[in-house]
């Protein structure tokens, strides 16, 4: 009888088996888990946390708990899980007029909190037809044919969104980024004092304080910036208190102008004259030094000059070395100007100059 020869046949079909049953170990438990997580998930979106207190807080005079939450669309029942936030939010807002903001937030594992600021006026923002009233975050509260006394006045901004309810925006993309900042930073000021902004170029804004300062801004680039260096500069000892202009000088700077100080460097020392109806008479100083000064300089450039610190206007000349008798024949320069301003009557003959062009009442 012959030997039978042993193999590992056997062995190696033992270690195939082994290995496949731990695949398929593998998978019945990932399927396993599968099936525990869809049936957590789905319990959890039907059975699990489940609306069963909403609370209602912030500031609300107008409406009551009950309006605010109707307004969201939640009911008690809803699931936690489902609930689109800002969908609720934006409904309050729609809903409710004077609602300015509004904030909903889950509470796991079964309540909901909303939240909402009241609108309060802040602004009168003027257009073609009428006058809106608009809140601190630019919400359109009403359509008025007036201006409410108290709030600071937009001009130019041409809305192109006057429904009440809505945010009021301009078609005017630059306008629109100006209009947000400027009344950013006014609200976030509790001193405030501006009186009205002047959009209406956008290259050139005009912002007028109540201290009778008007700040011509320029375009609308760095808004928040701008104001705040405005501030600055009315808020230097030097300026503070004055009335006047400012400008912006470049990017970063802000020069200012005193509207209180004349025009010119010389100022009246005596009481001015009048006439028998009580109008001013302006005058002249003879041996006033700087004007006989300016007449020097005339007269050695022999070029036409008009002289404002004194007259209205100024007499030509002959091109020579004098004016040739100017302004009076009796009643004031003798031996000045001939045919010039004053007699006994006023002036004489409304011509400059025996010399210029002609001797009737013209140049």
């Amino acid at each position: 009888m012959k030997d039978v020869e042993k193999t590992s046949v056997e062995r190696q079909n033992s270690r195939k088996r082994i290995r496949r049953r731990k695949r398929m170990k593998n998978v019945y438990g990932l399927v396993v888990l599968l099936l525990v997580l869809t049936a957590g998930i789905t319990i959890s979106y039907t059975f699990l946390f489940n609306i069963n207190e909403i609370r209602v807080s912030g500031e609300s005079d107008m409406y009551s708990a009950e309006e605010i939450v109707m307004a969201s669309g939640i009911n008690e029942g809803d699931n936690l899980l489902r609930l689109d936030c800002k969908k609720s939010e934006q409904k309050i807002l729609d809903e409710l007029l004077y609602v300015e903001t509004a904030k909903v937030e889950r509470d796991f594992p079964s309540s909901l909190n909303i939240t909402v600021t009241k609108c309060i006026p802040a602004f009168n923002v003027q257009y073609s037809d009428g006058t809106l009233l608009v809140s601190k975050k630019g919400k359109i509260l009403a359509d008025n044919g007036f201006i409410t006394d108290g709030l600071p006045i937009i001009y130019g901004l041409e809305p192109a969104e006057i429904t009440t309810g809505r945010p009021v925006a301009s078609a005017n993309e630059h306008k629109n980024e100006a209009f947000a900042e400027i009344i950013a930073s006014m609200v976030a000021k509790s001193d405030n004092n501006i009186m009205s902004v002047d959009l209406s170029d956008e290259h050139s804004i005009i912002v007028n304080y109540k201290n009778d300062m008007i700040f011509k801004m320029g375009n609308w680039n760095d808004v928040e910036y701008k104001l705040g260096l405005a501030d600055t500069v009315m808020n230097d000892e030097s300026v503070k208190g004055k009335k006047g202009y400012l400008m912006m000088v470049g990017t970063n700077q802000c020069s200012f102008r005193d509207s209180t100080l004349p025009a010119t460097a010389i100022e009246p020392t005596t009481a001015p004259k009048t006439d028998e109806y009580g109008n001013p008479i302006e005058e002249i100083n003879e041996h006033d030094p700087d004007i006989e000064a300016k007449f020097s300089e005339i007269n050695n450039s022999r070029t036409t000059t008009i002289v404002t610190t004194v007259t209205e206007a100024v007499p030509e000349w002959n091109g020579g070395e004098d004016y040739n008798n100017g302004y009076d024949d009796g009643s004031q320069w003798d031996g000045g100007y001939d045919n010039g301003y004053y007699d006994e009557n006023g002036y004489a003959d409304n011509g400059y100059s025996d010399n210029g062009n002609d001797e009737n009442n013209q140049w």
